[in-house]
C-alpha cells in the first residue's frame, strides 16, 4: 500500500468507531462505472455502493438536479406540503399497484415503517391483536432494533440483546413450515424475493405464489423488502414482478436517489388506513433535495428502460459465467440471481480471488466468504462485464493450477 493510503487508514482508525471491515482501498472519485483511488488507480465498479449508484457515479443529470435543488430549497421538514414528494410518489406508484407512499432516509427505516404499518393496521383497522411478523432464515432487513429483530441472524445480533418481541423466522422455500407458523397472532409475512445480503438467493417462484395464497387465505399482510432488489435491478422495475405476486406493502431505498440517503414504503389505500396524522414520522425523510433527486433518478430509469437493460445484460452475463464455470471445473459451485443482481458461489473460501480482482481493477463484494456478489451500475457497458469475466477466468485458472 502507498504512503497516502497508509495515512488515510491511520487517521480513520484514530477518528472513527471501528464498526466496518474496510476494503483495502481509499476511493476519491467516480464517473459512470469507474472509480479512482487516492493513488490514481482506476477500477471497474461492480458493486455500485452496494446497489446504490444505479445510474453510475457523478451522473450529469443527477448532478445538475442536486445543484439546482440545493440552490432553491434543501429542507423545510414534513410540516409542509412539498411538490417534489408528490412528483416522486406519482412516479413510484405508477410502476405497480400501489397508491400510497411514505418517505424516509434508508432501507432500515423503510422496513421499520412496513412493520409499524402492518401492526397498526391490524390493531386499529382490523381491530385484532395480530402483531407477529414472520420472516425467513437467511434474510436481511436492516440494523435498527426492529429491522434487526426481523433479520434474526445471530452474528449480527451479538451483544445487542434484548430485542423487540413479535418476530419469528422460518426456513426459506418451505411452505409447510410457514403454514405451521402462521396463526391468529400473525400480522404479516415479510420477505425478500431475492435474498441479497444472504448471498443473492432468489426464492422459488412456486413458493412465493404459495406464500401469497397463504397470506390471502389467513388474512395476513404480505410485505416484500425491495431495498436491494428493487428499482430495475432484477430486470423488472420491482423484483416481485418477476414472480407474478402482489404484495400489500414494499420497502425500497438504496438506488432510489442514486447515492443520497433516501427510502420509501409503498402500499395500498386499504392498508394505508393504518397510519393517521402523528402515528409515524421522520424529520429528514423525503426532504426537497432527496425527493427531487429521487424523482429524477426514477424518471431516468423509466425513460432509458433500465429494467429491460438489466434483464438483457444480466442474462448475458449469467450465461457467460455459467460457461466459465464449465471451463474451470471445481472452482464455481453455482451462478444465481436475476438481472444485474448476481452471485458467483465458489467451491472454497474466495478472499484470495476477491483481493486479486481488486488488484486487477475490479471491485465486487465477497458475501459469506464464498460468494462474489455483483451489483454493478445499471448503465455499465457490456465491455466492462466481458472484461470482468475474462479476468475472473484468468484468476480461477491460476488458482486451479496452484492446486
Amino acid at each position: 500500500m502507498s504512503a497516502i493510503f497508509d495515512a488515510i487508514k491511520h487517521d480513520e482508525e484514530t477518528l472513527l468507531c471501528r464498526s466496518y471491515s474496510r476494503y483495502p482501498l481509499a476511493i476519491v472519485r467516480g464517473k459512470g462505472a469507474r472509480l479512482w483511488d487516492a493513488d490514481g488507480k482506476e477500477y471497474i465498479d461492480l458493486l455500485a455502493g452496494i446497489a446504490v449508484t444505479a445510474l453510475g457515479h457523478a451522473n450529469d443529470e443527477i448532478t445538475e438536479t442536486i445543484a439546482r435543488q440545493a440552490a432553491t430549497l434543501t429542507h423545510v421538514s414534513n410540516l409542509f406540503y412539498q411538490q417534489a414528494q408528490l412528483k416522486l410518489a406519482r412516479l413510484l406508484e405508477g410502476t405497480a399497484h400501489f397508491t400510497k407512499a411514505f418517505f424516509c432516509n434508508s432501507g432500515a427505516e423503510a422496513n421499520e415503517a412496513c412493520i409499524k404499518l402492518a401492526r397498526r393496521y391490524m390493531a386499529k383497522v382490523r381491530q385484532n391483536q395480530a402483531c407477529d411478523i414472520i420472516t425467513l432464515e437467511g434474510c436481511f432487513h436492516g440494523r435498527t432494533y426492529g429491522s434487526l429483530a426481523a433479520t434474526g441472524r445471530p452474528s449480527l445480533q451479538d451483544g445487542f440483546h434484548p430485542f423487540p418481541a413479535g418476530f419469528r423466522q422460518v426456513p426459506a422455500n418451505d411452505l409447510d413450515a410457514l403454514r405451521a407458523a402462521v396463526d391468529d397472532r400473525t400480522a404479516a409475512v415479510m420477505l425478500e424475493v431475492v435474498q441479497g445480503e444472504g448471498g443473492i438467493k432468489p426464492l422459488d417462484a412456486a413458493y412465493l405464489r404459495g406464500v401469497e395464497a397463504l397470506c390471502r387465505e389467513r388474512g395476513v399482510l404480505l410485505i416484500v423488502d425491495e431495498v436491494q432488489s428493487g428499482l430495475c435491478r432484477t430486470g423488472t422495475f420491482w423484483a416481485f414482478q418477476n414472480f407474478g405476486i402482489t404484495p400489500d406493502i414494499i420497502s425500497t431505498a438504496k438506488s432510489l436517489a442514486n447515492g443520497l440517503p433516501m427510502g420509501a414504503m409503498l402500499t395500498t389505500d386499504e392498508v394505508a388506513r393504518g397510519f393517521v396524522a402523528g402515528s409515524h414520522a421522520t424529520t429528514f425523510g423525503g426532504g426537497e433535495l432527496v425527493a427531487a433527486t429521487a424523482a429524477k433518478t426514477v424518471e431516468i430509469m423509466l425513460r432509458d428502460h433500465l429494467a429491460e437493460r438489466a434483464a438483457t445484460l444480466g442474462a448475458q452475463l449469467k450465461t457467460q459465467l455459467e460457461a466459465l464455470a464449465a471451463r474451470v471445473p471445481g472452482q464455481i459451485r453455482e451462478v444465481r440471481g436475476l438481472g444485474l443482481m448476481l452471485g458467483i458461489e465458489l467451491t472454497s473460501p474466495g478472499k484470495d480471488v476477491w483481493l486479486e480482482l481488486i488488484s486487477r481493477g475490479f471491485i465486487c463484494n465477497l458475501s459469506h466468504e464464498v460468494t462474489l456478489r455483483l451489483l454493478p451500475p445499471l448503465t455499465i457497458a457490456q465491455a466492462d462485464l466481458n472484461a470482468f469475466v475474462h479476468t475472473l477466468e484468468d484468476i480461477l485458472r491460476e488458482k486451479a493450477a496452484r492446486g
